[in-house]
Parts: structure tokens; sequence; C-alpha cells
């Protein structure tokens, strides 16, 4: 592990306010305000909305995670910050915020990518794990395979190629009428469904690529409640979602189990690590760890307060990148 002292990171790429203290890979605080309560009646979130509550609770999760830490900015070595890929509006105005605390404590400021922070996660204490390792980052504006080999970042072996998996999650929580975020909800129901009652397409199945592709997916569920009517779909609800959530499991380890296979050589990687909101679906980490323990390798599952969105997981990584001295820093600007 590098020995950098305290960084504080900020991280509002969609709708969580996130503010963190995190020193040589140890957690010392970890804020998160969810806007989840702000978005549910409109199934979704709102770019103008998150960025308004972002506006209003920057200030106030800086000051509970430096208080919660015991640290004054004094202490600090360097500011962080998500820069992109997000909500344009959001990462703005953590960013100025990031900017505007960095300037006024006379500090470094570090620009961090938000799935690198995903990545990243898996180096916190109390049980970091080392490179090498294959990551599935799974969230519901991303999903992607990456190959870590180092703690600076990691190559990108594959990818959604429309929706993400916790977006097909939502979208289809939407067409259910089960409420926001999908995710959580969609797992609940699903638990007094048949998994195997509808027969959902598995995007990709068919394809040498490690890419993915839920829009398919998504389709088929909607001509399927289509088809239903509304007094079946209403009755056939846990089927549904337990079938629909078979399939992007089914989807998420099929491309994980071919980045396995095809790594150069033929040697499995020794370790697989779960990141993003979705990698708190209890079906996908018991898929996923049926995987590990049938090819011998090291499973690694961060805390849950890890996989949604969170500054602790930005100071993480961070850490291994390079700080940009005052004032360089003040013409940067949201990379999505």
């Amino acid at each position: 592990m590098i020995n950098r002292g305290p960084i504080l990171a900020i991280e509002t790429s969609c709708d969580d306010t996130c503010a963190a203290v995190v020193e040589n890979g140890k957690i010392r605080s970890n804020v998160i305000s969810s806007q989840a309560a702000a978005h549910a009646g409109f199934g979704g979130v709102v770019p103008e909305v998150a960025a308004r509550h972002h506006l209003e609770l920057a200030g106030p999760v800086v000051e509970a995670a430096l208080a919660e830490a015991g640290t004054t900015p004094a202490d600090l070595e360097a500011v962080a910050v998500t820069t992109g890929p997000g909500l344009i509006g959001a990462l703005l105005v953590g960013i100025s915020t990031a900017k505007a605390l960095a300037w006024s404590w006379q500090l470094p400021l570090i620009e961090v990518d938000h799935l690198h922070g995903h990545v990243a996660a898996n180096f916190l204490e109390p049980d970091p794990l080392e490179p090498p390792f294959l990551c599935l980052v799974a969230s519901g504006g991303h999903t992607q395979l990456a190959a870590v080999t180092g703690y600076d970042g990691y190559e990108l072996l594959g990818q959604t190629l429309d929706d993400a998996a916790g977006e097909a999650l939502d979208k289809a929580a939407r067409m259910l009428d089960l409420g926001y975020p999908g995710g959580p909800v969609i797992q609940r129901i699903a638990a007094d469904g048949d998994p195997e009652a509808f027969d959902f397409p598995v995007g990709m199945r068919g394809s040498d690529s490690l890419n993915f592709s839920f829009s398919g997916l998504k389709t088929s569920l909607l001509y399927t409640i289509r088809d239903l009517g509304d007094e079946e779909t209403e009755k056939r609800k846990p089927d549904l979602a337990a079938s629909y959530q078979h399939a992007v499991v089914e989807q998420l380890t099929g491309r994980l189990e071919r980045a396995l296979d095809s790594r150069a050589g033929g040697e499995d990687w020794p370790a697989v690590a779960l990141g993003g909101g979705v990698a708190a679906n209890r079906p996908l980490r018991e898929r996923v760890r049926e995987i590990c323990d049938r090819r011998g390798l090291e499973m690694k599952l961060v805390p849950m307060q890890l996989c949604t969105d969170n500054a602790a997981m930005i100071a993480a990584a961070a850490a291994y990148l390079p700080v940009t001295p005052l004032p360089d820093y003040l013409p940067v600007e949201a990379a999505t």
C-alpha cells in the first residue's frame, strides 16, 4: 500500500452526496446522503433534482465526514473528487466544491474516475485485495469487466452496449409498478417467484466478446407484460421478477466466466471481485461464489456500504493517482 496521509474525497456522480476521509487504506469516515426518496416518485433519477440536492448537501456532508474522522483541514494531504463519468450537473457540484475547498485550504487536488473508484474499493481495509484480479462492476449507470493488474488503473475488457445492469433492473421495476430503486425490490419480490417461469433472453450468450447488452431483455419483459394483461401480470409479479433477475445474473456471470476462460496463457485470474450497486444482489453473489469455488479462486466482496456510490472508494483510488497542485486544477471540468 502507498503511504499517503488523510485524503478527503467527494463523490457526486449521480444521486448520492458522499464525502469520506481515508488514510493509508483505512476508512476514518464515509458519509453518504441518499436522495432515493426524492427520486422515487419519478421511477428513476432526475438529473436536475439530483444536482439541486447536491448543492444543498455537499457542505454539510463534508463537515460530517471531517467531524466523524476527527480531522481538520490542516491534517489533510489532498482533496479528491469524482470527475466522471456521471450526470454532468451532479458532477459539477462535486468538482466545484472540491476545488473551492482545496483552494481555501491550499491543498492539491486529485481527479478520480468513478469506475476506478469501484475497482479501488477492493483495496480498502480491513481485507484489502492485491492485484491482479478480475473485477465485475455492475451498477445503475455502468456495467463492465476490468482486468486489474495494478493499483493505479485497470484494463477495460468489456462493457455494456446499451443499458447497465442496474438500469435494466430499475426499468423492470417501473414496468412492474414495484417502485424505485429497482434492484432491491425486485430481489425481494423474486424470492417468492420461480426463476424458470419465463424464458427471458440472456443477452450476448452467443457472442465471443466480453460486452453486455440488456436492452433485449427489457423489451422481452415489456412484451410479456402486454401479452399477459394487467390482471395476470399482477398475479405473476413474483415469477416475472424472479425470471428477469435470473436473466440479468446469468448474463453477468456468463461474461465473467468467459473472461476467466480467455485469459492469456489459459491461466485463471487468482481472484474475482464485485463492485457497484448490483454487487449487493444476493443471487449474483451466490452465483459468483459458486464459480469461484468451482475454479478454486479467491472471491472478494466489499461491504454493502462500499457497493453503492460512496466517497471512500474515490479516496482509495486517489491514493495511487498523481496530485494536481494549486492553481493548476482550477480549469478541471467534468469528464462525462
